[in-house]
């Protein structure tokens, strides 16, 4: 399993959302700032997996192993894919973080209703990641070739969902995810192909959706030797399983762009 993609199965494992969800701007508190917060080139040689514990029923953030790409990822919504700009100082390096509220800040993050949380966990990262690597970004459309995902010939087999949250379980060659919007079944899409995916199916509303597909690395292995039968490409999967397809297009795609990034001081 990848570097990128074990992240990203940590990371929605074990925050329980996709993404965070939105809440009317007028509505929104500001969000608390981190009490207590260390931060630490990861130095360790391991399995080289990478992952993020992010729960929205408390205020922790912790993180091992994961890229500067992939704290922006969780911080602001944006596939890797479409994250540019100014990275040398970073590029090569990973950060292990644990972060957390005081004991009165961690009462109030917890009596806010669970759609605040979940606004406020990655805007809580954003002033980390300001405040710790002077981070600086905006975003921008650029022009750049993306796959837009669409309803298939046949119309989309999608089951509304039954759920009040955003769960997901995702493994090799899989995407299961309840609660989803299309939205956030392309930025999954797109994390597993490393190229910008753009929901433009005019789809609202929230599912239950499951993709089995091979990955572009080939099929799942068992005893060494690929499984006999193995699921489609994602592509095929996607339009026999959801009635979707993805179709490639040269047009804006929204990025963020990194303007300044430094190594943080540890501590």
């Amino acid at each position: 399993m990848s570097n990128i993609r074990s992240f990203f199965v940590a990371f929605l494992a074990a925050a329980g959302t996709l993404l965070p969800a939105q809440t009317p701007m007028q509505t929104q508190p500001n969000p608390p700032a981190f009490d207590v917060a260390s931060v630490k080139q990861n130095k360790s040689v391991g399995d080289g997996r990478s992952h993020i514990w992010s729960s929205s029923d408390n205020g922790n953030f912790k993180t091992q192993n994961v890229s500067m790409k992939g704290l922006l990822e969780f911080a602001y919504g944006m596939p890797q894919a479409q994250i540019v700009g100014t990275l040398d100082k970073v590029s090569v390096a990973t950060f292990d973080i644990d972060a957390k509220l005081d004991e009165e800040s961690e009462t109030r993050f917890e009596a806010q209703t669970i759609d605040l949380r979940r606004a406020q966990k990655p805007k809580m990262v954003q002033a980390l990641l300001a405040e710790r690597f002077h981070l600086t970004c905006h975003r921008e459309n650029r022009e750049m070739v993306s796959y837009a995902l669409l309803p298939a010939k046949d119309g989309p087999k999608l089951k509304p969902t039954q759920n009040d949250g955003l769960h997901s379980d995702n493994g090799y060659g899989r995407i299961r995810a309840q609660g989803a919007t299309v939205e956030q079944l392309a930025r999954l899409i797109a994390q597993r192909l490393n190229e910008p995916v753009v929901d433009s199916s005019g789809i609202s509303g929230r599912y239950d959706m499951e993709i089995n597909f091979t990955p572009p690395e080939g099929p799942m292995k068992l005893n060494g030797q690929p499984i006999p039968d193995p699921p489609p490409s994602i592509f095929t999967a996607i339009q026999e399983q959801l009635g979707l397809k993805l179709e490639k297009r040269k047009g804006p795609v929204e990025v963020l762009v990194v303007d300044h990034v430094e190594m943080p001081t540890e501590n």
